[in-house]
């Protein structure tokens, strides 16, 4: 973007209101519960993660009041699946929605039980699924014909008998969000329409208790009325599918999908409007004799996660091409790809973004900030307002605890891998070491000998 074609200076950013709202200033430069960015990069080196966990723990605190602690949440890993950020909600009793066998595996070092573990996704393996049949699951999410006949095996092979819900892919009437995953051909779930078939053969399959039915229709929703929207078809699909199996569910998983803003046109979740539209919804499903003991479950990740966290990185160098300045950081897409536009956008906008280090001076150019990579997508925010900066300043990408490190292709030109740090008050500590990837779990071949049965349940 040309300089002479500033945004207006004076308007308050997205960035400010984020750092007025979870983060705090020590004269020019950006805290995080007192502690000076500038002292983090020097301890921890840069390009490196922060995170505050009093604001993870208050956005769970403010999703529960606004659903009345009438809504079990569970943690969805995938947002960010650093273990120390999991055990922080399960210490606040949370449970875990995972979509892998590591996730899984991760959810459980963190201290989740087994049972408090849902386990969702399209493409379950049948190492993975018998990994969690053997361990311990509270419920595995149904989402394709084979994964019925995949998982009936399993549990014939294994000797026991498993909660199972089937994840609904709902009518187009239902959707919303910014990247909608129902609706329309997905391989997320079995169509609404079909779904009296799908309980007839979940019914007639040996192994498989049928006792949940979980909705998911997008993700990145910023409208309460769009979600309390949502949910209210999740009810009329869980009652539906109660009828035709002749008795009550015991779960109704109405999805993830909580938004948070990004960017400068959004705003935040409004929780004081879905505190007021959830009573409608609990008085329908207590009116229900088939729903009214149902635990309602949510799993969200980024609304938990995201705004605790920040991606910062130094200036490595700033130079001008053809009338556009540049402002080059060790830090880029390799760690955080969603904030370069390429995790599923398609317009690319601008992730909020502070000189972190340079609070109150005011912007006085725009600016491309780009990251370290010999490819042109390395590009960190396309029109960024910029006080006077200089090589060492730090740039700090906000809303960063979600989607970031785990997201993003680490290994591209072979840059370690940045420290995450987690800051609770006076104390700092180090949730993943620099460089330091681990995989916590191997695929590995099926053990069916001997049959193990613990209980009537895996």
């Amino acid at each position: 973007m040309n300089d002479r074609a500033l945004p207006d200076p004076t308007a308050t950013s997205l960035a400010e209101q984020l750092l007025a709202e979870h983060f705090g200033r020590t004269q020019d430069q950006l805290c995080v519960d007192g502690h000076r960015v500038e002292t983090l990069l020097e301890r921890f080196g840069s390009p490196l993660f922060v995170y505050r966990a009093q604001a993870m723990r208050s956005a769970l605190h403010q999703l529960r009041r606004a659903t009345h602690d009438q809504v079990d949440v569970h943690y969805s890993v995938k947002a960010n699946p650093n273990p120390a950020v999991i055990r922080l909600f399960a210490d606040q009793g949370a449970g875990a929605e995972v979509a892998s066998a590591a996730e899984y595996v991760l959810a459980q070092r963190a201290g989740i039980a087994a049972k408090r573990i849902v386990f969702a996704g399209p493409a379950k393996s049948e190492s993975e699924l018998a990994h969690v049949l053997s361990h311990g699951i509270g419920e595995i999410h149904l989402e394709s014909e084979h994964e019925i006949s995949r998982l009936t095996e399993l549990t014939r092979r294994l000797g026991c008998r498993v909660q199972v819900a089937i994840r609904v892919n709902p009518t187009a009437h239902a959707l919303g969000g910014s990247m909608r995953m129902g609706g329309r051909p997905a391989p997320f779930g079995f169509d609404e329409e079909d779904l009296a078939a799908v309980a007839a053969r979940i019914e007639a399959a040996a192994g498989l208790d049928l006792v949940g039915v979980h909705m998911f229709a997008g993700t990145q929703i910023l409208d309460a009325d769009v979600l309390l929207g949502q949910w209210a078809h999740g009810l009329a699909v869980a009652e539906r599918l109660a009828a035709q199996i002749g008795r009550p569910l015991t779960t109704i998983d109405l999805g993830g999908g909580l938004g948070i803003p990004y960017f400068k046109s959004e705003r935040a979740l409004d929780l004081e409007r879905l505190r007021e539209g959830v009573p409608q919804l609990l008085a329908r499903k207590q009116a229900s004799r088939l729903l009214r003991e149902a635990r309602l479950i949510v799993e969200p990740g980024r609304f938990l996660a995201g705004p605790a966290g920040l991606y910062l990185s130094r200036v490595n160098a700033i130079k001008r091409s053809r009338d556009e300045t540049f402002v080059i950081t060790d830090g880029g897409m390799h760690h955080h790809l969603a904030a370069s536009g390429n995790l599923g956008q398609v317009i690319k906008k601008d992730f909020p973004v502070l000189l972190a280090n340079r609070l109150t001076p005011p912007p006085s150019m725009a600016a491309t900030v780009c990251g370290p990579l010999c490819t042109p997508l390395d590009v960190l925010s396309r029109r960024t307002l910029l006080p006077p900066t200089q090589v060492n300043d730090i740039v700090c990408v906000m809303q960063s605890g979600a989607y970031a490190l785990s997201a993003s292709p680490n290994g591209f030109l072979s840059h370690p891998t940045p420290a995450e740090v987690l800051v609770d008050g006076a104390e700092i500590r180090v949730i993943r070491q620099r460089g330091c990837f681990e995989r916590p779990y191997r695929d590995p071949e099926p053990d069916f000998s001997p049959p193990r049965r613990v209980s009537d349940e895996c």
